[in-house]
């Protein structure tokens, strides 16, 4: 079990805790234990397919292919979407981003935006973003505890005010901001706008529903994502389980998001409580997990 020091971000908006990350110039450092003071990064390198399976190391090389965040909103968040890796290489980017959000306990009547609600075209997009009415052709919807909102590159989105989210996304910063609602900086300037980059990005596909429907069981996992860059299942525990990692080609992390318990694998025990964040090697055969707690559980 390795645990890391999160790294902590003020924004114009609010603020991200950065739990686990391989991003360049912002990765977590090992708090605890052997490894402790290594990065992310370095620690891939060391152990390699120890650490985050044979297939993983295969395609990602020294570099972890994911990034965790807990984010908390204190005022909207600009419109933004996310290219996929066939765009971020055609404009010059490493790779593009997917990611999932699972809502935490938000703020009564908190509100998050996530799709398209009606047809438009690139032309449309443009116009819209100009003339302050792109919000008018998104998906809005409020947000409570447990809510899932997958988010696949190109998908317009945005988290409002109030919202407390876990955020599993590919390790990648390259977010292209669509509208900001004419907010200025410190400076007194306006943020950049990324209209172009956005328009080639953006998903153009309206579907019926945007927020992941899922059955809310006790004492057993359910699956709420699976894609090429993660599959995330969220836990509730109430009485004590163990989970077999023997046949999994990966390292697993586990998020817990409500309540406190403890956890026990490779002869160690730690208290896992909310906001713990743990990163499970490739190597780890199997865990046994007590108390009342709910988790996410991820990996590759």
């Amino acid at each position: 079990m390795i645990k890391f020091e999160p790294l902590l971000k003020q924004l114009i908006w609010g603020s991200e805790s950065w739990e686990i990350s391989g991003v360049k110039d912002n990765e977590t450092i090992v708090s605890e234990g052997e490894y402790k003071g290594k990065s992310l990064n370095e620690l891939v390198h060391e152990l390699k397919a120890e650490l985050v399976g044979q297939e993983n190391y295969e395609r990602f090389g020294d570099e972890f292919p994911l990034l965790i965040k807990f984010i908390d909103a204190h005022q909207d968040l600009s419109i933004q979407v996310h290219p996929t890796d066939e765009i971020a290489h055609r404009q010059g980017k490493t790779r593009g981003k997917t990611e999932m959000w699972y809502a935490l306990e938000c703020e009564p009547g908190a509100q998050l935006y996530n799709g398209l609600k009606q047809q438009i075209t690139p032309e449309q997009y443009k116009q819209m973003v100009e003339n302050d009415t792109i919000t008018d052709a998104l998906a809005r919807y409020e947000v409570s505890e447990g809510d899932v909102f997958f988010i696949p590159a190109g998908r317009i989105h945005a988290i409002g005010a109030g919202c407390r989210v876990a955020e599993i996304q590919q390790t990648s910063d390259v977010t292209y901001r669509i509208y900001d609602y004419k907010r200025k900086d410190k400076n007194g300037n306006y943020r950049e706008l990324h209209t172009e980059l956005a328009a080639e990005s953006i998903d153009y596909t309206v579907l019926p529903n945007y927020r992941t429907e899922y059955e809310r069981t006790q004492n057993e996992g359910v699956q709420v994502a699976s894609c090429p860059y993660f599959t995330t299942a969220v836990y509730d525990l109430t009485e004590p389980m163990t989970l077999d990692y023997t046949e999994l080609d990966s390292f697993v992390i586990l998020i817990a998001v409500k309540g406190e318990g403890t956890i026990k694998a490779a002869g160690q025990e730690n208290t896992f409580k909310m906001g713990d964040t743990i990163l499970l090697p490739a190597s780890t055969a199997e865990v046994k997990i007590e108390g009342t707690v709910k988790f996410l559980e991820t990996f590759v």
